[in-house]
């Protein structure tokens, strides 16, 4: 298969030609993407790289780590790729890696794969705190929108794709800027795509990463909020109908009925000095608890849907 390299390229300018240097013979060609960079790093590596492979492209303005992305994936759709592996340009992804990212692919176990850095334990403890913390508030934000509750650190943008896989993407809709990873997981789940994990170290160096976890967080709630009503709808409702598509339903409302129910008691009784009646208790009580019981019962079943079976050798045609 032809494995192509999509670099987004934006303020990289200091580590983007050792990092090309390090990308093997498996690579057929690299593509990297210029997103309107200030320090001028795709006139650099005009003017300084000399690996055959690469080629340039330049935005015309910026258009985020998830615009470029998709300029890279509309090349190597173009150049005939079958798998396209992208890397970031300030060296924190290791190019020897990509043979492990694309081996799931060929081997028809996976449509797209992703980093993990957090399966080695050891490796963990020279993640700063923030990043620690804020990976994993959003890596449960993303289980529940995107339904993959067997992945993890979804901001990791070291990724594969098979290119089948990749056309069938609406490439328009996706978020194209910080949010790409998270919106991507989302996109595949709709499609059925197999999605794996892939074990890499976290490296860290002198770089600043321009993702700041208190400036985006509301976004990226509300785009979550967004994606898990999207995905419920089209998967429960639309596409299927299950035990599930019941359940969820019916789970809600008794919830939101159970506490609303006990909250308006529980006021009232602070009011009056008087005590709740057993029954108004019981019935607070039931109606939430079996709420809580019905909404788990979905989410069993949300986790035991996870796509299983890959889809691109399904897809016919280039």
């Amino acid at each position: 298969m032809k494995v192509f390299v999509v670099i987004p390229c934006y303020k990289v300018s200091k580590h983007i030609l050792p990092l090309i240097q390090k990308i093997g013979p498996e690579v057929e060609r690299i593509i990297a993407v210029d997103d309107f960079c200030p320090e001028g790093t795709g006139h650099l590596l005009q003017a300084q790289c000399q690996d055959p492979r690469l080629k340039v492209i330049f935005n015309e303005r910026n258009m985020g780590v998830g615009g470029s992305v998709m300029t890279g994936y509309k090349e190597a759709l173009l150049a005939g790729a079958d798998i396209v592996v992208k890397i970031d340009g300030d060296g924190q992804m290791d190019p020897a890696l990509i043979a492990d990212f694309v081996e799931p692919i060929v081997a028809g176990r996976a449509d797209y794969t992703k980093g993990n850095r957090f399966y080695n334990l050891e490796n963990i403890q020279t993640m700063p705190m923030k990043r620690l913390f804020g990976n994993a508030i959003l890596s449960l934000m993303t289980k529940l929108s995107s339904g993959y509750w067997d992945l993890f650190d979804p901001t990791n943008g070291y990724t594969a794709i098979h290119l089948k896989v990749a056309r069938q993407l609406p490439f328009g809709k996706i978020s194209s800027r910080y949010f790409f990873e998270s919106d991507m997981l989302f996109r595949l789940n709709i499609l059925r795509a197999v999605v794996e994990d892939v074990p890499m170290d976290a490296i860290y160096g002198n770089e600043v990463s321009n993702l700041k976890i208190r400036k985006i967080f509301g976004e990226f709630l509300h785009k979550h909020f967004r994606n898990s009503f999207k995905r419920v709808f089209y998967n429960y409702y639309l596409r299927d109908m299950s035990l599930a598509s019941l359940e969820l339903p019916i789970g809600l409302v008794m919830f939101l009925f159970g506490t609303a129910y006990g909250l308006y008691y529980w006021l009232l009784s602070v009011r009056t000095g008087l005590m709740s009646s057993s029954g108004s208790v019981m019935l607070s009580a039931t109606t939430l608890i079996l709420g809580l019981q019905f909404i788990l019962a979905f989410l069993a079943y949300d986790i035991n849907s996870v796509p299983k079976i890959a889809l691109h050798p399904k897809i016919r045609g280039a």
